[in-house]
């Protein structure tokens, strides 16, 4: 190693382990091509030109078959894990099969409708007219039926009944210094013509006379007064009816002007207040028959309009309405009721539920029009039943409605009608 080969003559090179050193000027090494060389035993291994073009055609063959093998493998995968194909539902070129059906004209109630409470129709309160007094004693309790004049209530009385006592012996002591004046007046008249007396002194015996007579009508009248006061002290109904509230209880103070002792209902009459609608409010009229309903009970109760409101609020764009009622044990003031009022019948178109459609423009369904095409048609609904819906205008009741499926048709788009038997068919398998 480190060894310049250049010093050593290219004949006399040595030869070591096989290598022959090659210096700068020795011609380019040629290998002689012998085909059918054999190496001796024990040598380095070399294949011929016809063994090496067979090796090569058998890593041909091999990679083909992988290549093939990869491909299977490949379409295998992607037939399992890709998404099917989308296949259409339908022709776009063939016209929607749909149902259709005729309305009939039915005789149809119209109604208005509102909500409320029912009220005591003349709703009394009775509080304490006189003086301040504390409550003694209550003789009522709320929902009990009173008469005019029966004593619902009594107040404290230990004052004015000495005052009544005093006031009336005043007026019996008044009464008779007036009628010992009016004696000696008389008996002053029976000898004035003998001249016994003086005019003077008749005059005297006249005013006397009459001042005691005056003083006769002062205790009277204190004693009215006194008398009424008394009476006051005692709390009474005004009218027949029904003791709708009782907020007076024994030992309160009863202060005149105050808070209500108790609510009455004239007569016991009820009726419901409600709010109705502006553009419902010029339909109905006083007098029209109407049906209330009260939470929790199965039952209705008849009626009639007694009163319509003369205004309407600017911010609610309500108007009071006021039904009559039949008095009922349950029909409780305070109760909240629904109300119907019937404004008239006539013959209307009713068609079910599923063909009515709306959007912006407002309520509309599809008809069938002569050319077989489907044609929006605008309606106004008036009313919902057990049958359908109330069609106010926009169909006569002899036109082909779609009665499902109306929201997937155009307008003017053409359509193919189904007949009866295979409408049938269907609604019995989907039973």
């Amino acid at each position: 190693m480190g060894t310049n080969p250049e010093h050593l003559p290219e004949s006399d090179a040595p030869q070591k382990d096989g290598v022959t050193w090659i210096g700068r000027d020795r011609p380019p090494f040629e290998r002689a091509h012998e085909p059918h060389a054999v190496h001796p035993p024990g040598g380095p291994l070399s294949l011929t030109a016809e063994d090496q073009g067979g090796a090569q055609r058998k890593w041909l063959i091999r990679g083909v078959v992988i290549a093939v093998v990869l491909a299977v493998a490949i379409a295998l995968w992607v037939s399992r894990h890709a998404k099917p194909a989308l296949t259409a539902l339908a022709d776009k070129t063939t016209a929607p099969l749909i149902s259709v059906m005729v309305p009939s004209l039915k005789s149809v109630t119209s109604n208005v409708t509102f909500s409320g409470a029912i009220a005591a129709r003349y709703d009394m309160p009775i509080g304490n007219d006189g003086d301040t007094g504390r409550v003694m004693a209550v003789y009522v309790e709320a929902g009990d039926h009173v008469r005019r004049g029966q004593i619902l209530a009594k107040l404290d009385d230990a004052v004015v009944i000495p005052q009544v006592n005093r006031l009336a012996a005043s007026l019996e002591l008044a009464r008779a210094q007036a009628e010992l004046s009016q004696a000696e007046y008389k008996r002053a008249l029976g000898v004035a013509a003998a001249g016994a007396l003086s005019a003077e002194d008749i005059e005297k015996r006249r005013a006397t006379s009459v001042t005691d007579a005056a003083n006769v009508k002062v205790a009277a009248a204190q004693l009215a007064e006194s008398e009424a006061r008394m009476r006051r002290t005692h709390i009474t109904a005004p009218i027949d009816g029904v003791v709708l509230t009782r907020k007076a209880e024994v030992g309160q103070i009863a202060n005149p002007g105050g808070e209500a002792l108790f609510r009455v209902a004239s007569g016991g009459e009820v009726e419901m207040r409600g709010q109705l609608a502006e553009q419902d409010l010029a339909q109905v009229t006083v007098g029209d028959a109407a049906t209330v309903y009260l939470t929790g009970l199965p039952r209705a109760f008849s009626g009639h309009v007694r009163l319509l409101g003369a205004i309407i609020d600017p911010q609610t764009r309500l108007g009071e309405i006021r039904i009559a009622l039949t008095p009922d044990p349950a029909l409780r003031p305070g109760a909240f009721a629904r109300g119907a009022v019937t404004i008239g019948k006539a013959q209307r178109p009713v068609v079910p539920q599923t063909a009515v459609l709306a959007d912006t423009a407002g309520s509309y369904v599809f008809i069938v029009n002569g050319q077989g095409k489907a044609e929006r048609r605008a309606v106004r609904v008036v009313d919902t039943g057990a049958d359908g819906i109330v069609i106010g205008s926009g169909l006569t009741g002899t036109e082909r409605v779609v009665t499902t499926a109306g929201g997937f048709l155009r307008d003017g788009e053409p359509v193919q009608v189904a007949s009866a038997a295979a409408t049938a068919g269907v609604r019995g398998e989907s039973h």
